[in-house]
């Protein structure tokens, strides 16, 4: 990185020693309403060849074989696809259609020396957190300046960042390749053909109980939603402190440690996770099914990875309910068997898939913490780069 650093700093001193122009965003930038490329059909299919794409975090959404109002996109016709609530961006250079209109199709202005990449890595740059529902890209948004720097700056500084993001992508794909492996392993480890018991998940669990918010009136405890859960690697990723008066009327369900809670609101989602002492005695969403094993029979950790199984995944698609916001209920989540083991296999098999769910979720060891690494990096040579002296005119 020095080698490229000292490289930009001297193209810098040469092609702009007083400094560089900055420009809003909306005096370089043209945008395009994505009316006619919205997919008809919402019935994707990984068959399809054409994606469907959000401009939130959701990005790829499915494939679709449409072929009509297909935004064209290329290595040298790239787009940004920029989400006009929410203010969150994605860089597009293959053919997709999109989800819906809330976006904008952003591109650069005609006859203007600039490199695209560059400034999508500019607005990467710009902080921003929208406090209010409203389109952001013309009120406010395309008003934000950033540098332009010679073009010869731009195109150096891209090369680098580049360098940085297809290093990511590459521990991306390596990272899913894995998971992919620990997901098969994991179903065929659970997946005990020999001769034992098997009994519905309610069976094995002990009842649960509601707060008394009469009873708590001074108390203050850590709420889990569902948006909680992180579903990348089943934990929860933030909480809200809530009494008796702001407790929303859904936080009801009290969970200790070892429960299994799974999200009973689109289901297949995959919002589960196992409860850790941290979360003790605290509150979660009747938009979960709390599950708290019987210890005598079955190891909580055992329903935990019982649940996580594709087998129980399609289970659940098959008895939720509801089109446009698919549920399932707590009975039905309790009513799929699992094979009971004796407590010492048990703990055999979860030991192993503890160790294998370690390797490709836990961020402080293996691949997810180089991958952390990689983007603090990325976001730290970003910053560095792209931080240019105003032109003192």
């Amino acid at each position: 990185m020095t080698k490229h650093q000292n490289k930009i700093e001297k193209l810098i001193s040469k092609l702009c020693p007083k400094g560089v122009e900055f420009k809003e965003l909306g005096e370089i930038l043209s945008y395009e309403q994505p009316t006619k490329y919205i997919v008809n059909l919402t019935k994707y299919n990984n068959d399809f060849t054409i994606p469907v794409l959000t401009a939130g975090k959701g990005f790829i959404l499915g494939y679709t074989d449409e072929d009509e109002g297909i935004y064209k996109a290329g290595k040298k016709n790239a787009v940004i696809i920029f989400d006009d609530f929410t203010t969150s961006f994605h860089w597009v250079d293959f053919d997709f259609k999109v989800k819906s209109s809330a976006m904008k199709m952003i591109r650069p202005q005609q006859d203007i020396e600039i490199d695209f990449r560059f400034i999508y890595f500019a607005m990467r740059c710009i902080d921003f957190k929208p406090q209010d529902h409203a389109r952001h890209w013309i009120s406010k948004y395309s008003k934000f300046k950033i540098p332009i720097p010679p073009l010869p700056i731009q195109q150096e500084i891209v090369k680098i960042l580049d360098s940085f993001t297809e290093l990511e992508a590459e521990l991306e794909a390596e990272l899913e390749a894995r998971k992919k492996q620990y997901e098969h392993y994991r179903d065929e480890l659970l997946n005990i053909k020999d001769e034992v018991e098997s009994k519905e998940i309610g069976e094995i669990c002990k009842t649960t109980s509601n707060i008394k918010w009469s009873d708590k009136k001074s108390e203050e405890f850590k709420y889990i939603d569902l948006s909680s859960v992180n579903r990348s690697n089943n934990t929860i990723m933030n909480t809200q402190l809530i009494n008796s008066e702001t407790a929303p009327s859904r936080a009801q369900k009290i969970v200790i440690t070892d429960d299994v809670i799974f999200g009973t609101t689109r289901p297949t989602l995959k919002r589960y996770c196992f409860i850790t002492s941290e979360y003790n005695n605290e509150i979660c969403s009747t938009g979960f099914c709390v599950l708290r094993a019987n210890k005598d029979i079955v190891l909580p950790k055992w329903i935990y990875y019982h649940i996580s199984t594709t087998k129980y995944n399609n289970y659940i698609n098959e008895v939720q309910r509801g089109a446009s916001y698919p549920a399932v209920t707590d009975a039905n989540v309790k009513r799929y068997q699992i094979p009971i083991p004796s407590l010492a296999e048990q703990k055999r098999i979860v030991s192993i898939l503890d160790k294998f769910d370690a390797l490709v979720n836990d961020i402080s060891i293996g691949l997810p913490a180089e991958l952390t690494a990689r983007r603090q990096q990325y976001e730290y040579y970003r910053e560095k780069l792209l931080t240019f002296t105003p032109l003192n005119k």
